[in-house]
């Protein structure tokens, strides 16, 4: 007979990792499914902002946006290697919002979230601060607000990490094809990367497919449900980088909307995003010509010169499932996260998660353990996941700069750039990746960039990489510097390596 979980969660992009991460945490057997790689859609999407939503004002929703400002510290604690503070810059539009409504939602901002660690806002005169030079002549005054970035896909990663360390098991490029109820329990079917399957039971079953939510309803486990998801498509574009300081702007639109623009990887800049509904296979999402033309557009409104579709370097968009609230416009639609449960008498339960932001996803797996506690009895224990920090982050929250001198002294002969990159990705656990090596010939072979063996071992050993593009995309955004024969040779030694290591059923 297959064996008994707890829970069986499908999905592995944050929703789903933070859900397993706080159930094995209490107490409780998991199994997570993914059919592809972690953070594989939506979760490696996002702008990687740990944010209170400063537009989510406006669309008065204080519960979301006070959570999210509150969320935005504990976080930044959990996983200081790959979350930090930013400062974003609000130049006022004279044709826009009013600067006494940009100084009152930042009042509010400020003063929500039970700020601690982050700087309040203040205000700039564009004319004479740094932040200035690279705007067009028009803007004069801006207001300068703090809120955190994050690796996103690292964050599903890590959280998947320590679920794992915590008991539960983690399976990638394994689609939940059938799920059934039988005997109180459900019966769990799934299809393997090598064509064959395995069953599991649990007690019971959550959906944290994100943008397939509603297909596993409606074909996994075939729910008579009345929740509803709105695909709506985020699309981002990358470009050289446009200013030298390393604050980030927001950029208020003529249409209602907001852009950022942020330093990213050191040598480009990021600007984003766009909020477009969106119909067909998540899988497909691309940034379309004419989303990238908005953002070159709505970015050369500020810039003094201007952004043009031949400077951008690459684009990435994802789906996010909204809950479908019958907002008449995508921008409108609620980010707030809305949790279902399906728990007939006698049956086992099944628990559905619509919407969400990253920035919530402790909170909202905080309230999935709330809503199976009455079912699972081990789940009826205090929270405790903000309170851990995630693998890598048991340092300061603002003790970056020291543990890259520390590593920096037991290993000078490291070079300080790629030091520096591997504290941002891995923090303490870099002690781990390099020990035994004395010299640069101990860490193997290179495959273009800084990016070495050894790191890659430690991906497809520790943190579930079995492609290229896991490594380049997700793990890091390498694929930014590496060339074509690299990814090709980096391809192989990933197959080699994968083939080496025995293979994971699911029991």
């Amino acid at each position: 007979m297959a064996d008994l979980y707890d829970i069986a969660i499908i999905g592995g992009g944050v929703n789903g990792c933070g859900i397993a991460r706080d159930a094995a945490g209490r107490g409780a057997s998991v199994v997570l499914f993914e059919q592809g790689d972690l953070a594989g859609g939506t979760s490696c999407a996002s702008t990687k902002l740990i944010h209170g939503g400063l537009r989510y004002l406006e669309h008065y929703e204080f519960r979301l946006v006070r959570e999210a400002l509150t969320e935005r510290e504990v976080v930044w604690r959990m996983a200081p290697h790959i979350v930090w503070p930013l400062r974003f810059v609000l130049p006022h539009h004279k044709g826009l919002r009013p600067a006494w409504l940009l100084r009152l939602g930042l009042f509010l901002y400020d003063h929500l979230g039970g700020r601690k660690l982050l700087p309040a806002t203040r205000v700039l005169d564009l004319a004479t601060d740094d932040a200035g030079k690279p705007l067009a002549p028009g803007y004069r005054k801006a207001f300068e607000y703090s809120d955190c970035w994050v690796e996103d896909s690292r964050l599903v990663v890590l959280n998947a990490r320590d679920a794992e360390a915590r008991g539960a098991k983690i399976h990638t490029r394994a689609k939940v094809v059938a799920a059934n109820r039988e005997d109180g329990c459900w019966s769990v079917t799934v299809a393997l990367s090598d064509g064959s399957h395995s069953t599991v039971r649990a007690k019971a079953l959550v959906n944290a497919a994100g943008p397939w939510v509603a297909d596993v309803l409606n074909g996994v486990v075939r729910a008579n449900s009345g929740a509803g998801v709105r695909l709506v498509q985020g699309s981002h574009i990358v470009v050289r980088r446009l200013f030298a300081h390393d604050r980030c702007y927001i950029f208020q639109n003529a249409d209602g909307r907001i852009i950022f623009a942020i330093p990213y990887e050191r040598d480009f800049t990021l600007i984003g995003t766009t909020d477009v509904d969106y119909k067909g296979d998540p899988r497909a999402v691309a940034a379309s010509e004419t989303e990238i033309g908005y953002l070159c557009a709505a970015a050369s409104e500020y810039f003094a010169s201007p952004v043009r579709r031949e400077d951008v370097v690459w684009t990435y968009s994802g789906v996010r499932p909204l809950y479908d609230d019958g907002a008449s416009k995508a921008q409108e639609a609620t980010r707030d996260y809305v949790l279902t449960l399906d728990a007939p008498q006698g049956g086992a339960p099944l628990l559905s998660v619509f919407g969400g932001k990253i920035t919530t996803f402790r909170r909202l797996a905080e309230s999935a353990m709330d809503k199976l506690k009455g079912r699972l009895p081990m789940l009826d224990k205090p929270s405790w996941s903000g309170g851990a920090v995630l693998p890598g982050g048991d340092f300061p929250a603002t003790g970056y700069e020291a543990l890259v001198s520390s590593i920096a002294a037991e290993h000078p002969w490291i070079e300080r750039g790629l030091l520096r990159r591997l504290v941002r990705a891995y923090g303490t656990d870099v002690r781990t990746i390099l020990k035994g090596a004395t010299g640069e010939a101990d860490l193997g072979l290179r495959f273009g960039a800084d990016l070495t063996e050894r790191e890659v071992r430690w991906l497809v050993d520790k943190e579930w990489a079995r492609s290229a593009d896991d490594i380049l995309w997700r793990r890091s955004k390498l694929g930014l510097r590496i060339g074509p024969e690299d990814k090709e040779a980096l391809e192989r030694f990933v197959a080699q390596c994968v083939a080496a290591a025995a293979p994971a059923v699911p029991a």
